[in-house]
């Protein structure tokens, strides 16, 4: 039978939480970064972070936290990754962080809802070395997010009201990183049912558009019915 110790252990031990936010600008696939003030790593860049009381909620305040970043709570956005826990992982003592990702579309930051640090979209595939553990969240959150992809319909959360066939491809290819055959990629996506042709041609203003493609949107009820069942997107 399990007991308690005889002595009283030390509960020295904080809570923190990180938000990976993926965000696309219409040709590429970009990460939420702040710019620590703080020694000893003052000047390097880390994950929007912040400490979590011990009569906090984990996901509330993940969800709090991306509320001051975007000006809106959506619970459904926000998935919890795991607890990273490494005993050094943090210089001011023992610290666990249970991290959170999330996909959002960029043109939704408010980045003057974040005063303390300074705050910046860093390239998908060029995220330099982060403080404290941050580059392993980021690298998990990049597996999650790959899996993800080929289960759920998500990056259609990341695009434009409407979008060309060529963001599609170019957000899944840097998710995934990995090219696509264009005929085999549209002939898969088509077999989904998930898109509208909205019978208009791009203009050429929008980043990631060129002028005279195809302009498309999503079927609403067909995504979010294939959100929570899934599919087999594979290529």
């Amino acid at each position: 039978m399990l007991q308690y110790p005889q002595e009283e252990p030390d509960f020295g031990v904080a809570l923190s939480t990180s938000l990976v936010l993926f965000g696309f600008d219409g040709s590429d696939l970009q990460v939420l970064l702040a710019k620590s003030k703080r020694a000893p790593y003052e000047g390097a860049l880390f994950l929007p972070s912040r400490y979590i009381a011990a009569d906090d909620d984990l996901m509330l305040s993940a969800r709090k936290m991306f509320k001051q970043l975007f000006g809106y709570e959506d619970p459904a956005m926000i998935e919890q990754l795991q607890a990273f826990g490494k005993v050094f992982r943090h210089p001011g003592g023992r610290v666990i962080n249970v991290a959170h990702y999330a996909l959002v579309r960029k043109s939704d930051f408010q980045a003057s809802n974040w005063d303390e640090n300074d705050m910046q979209w860093i390239p998908f595939s060029e995220v330099p070395d982060l403080a404290f553990d941050h580059n392993e969240i980021v690298q998990y959150a990049k597996e999650r997010l790959k899996r993800r992809v080929k289960r759920r319909p998500v990056g259609f959360g990341l695009l434009p009201d409407k979008f060309t066939l060529g963001q599609l491809q170019n957000l899944y290819e840097i998710a995934l990183g990995k090219t696509f055959d264009k005929r085999n990629f549209r002939k898969k996506l088509f077999k989904t049912t998930l898109l509208i042709d909205l019978d208009q041609k791009a203009d050429g203003r929008a980043a990631g558009q060129h002028k005279g493609s195809q302009l498309f949107s999503f079927n609403k009820e067909k995504y979010q019915k294939m959100k929570i069942q899934g599919y087999d997107f594979v290529f």
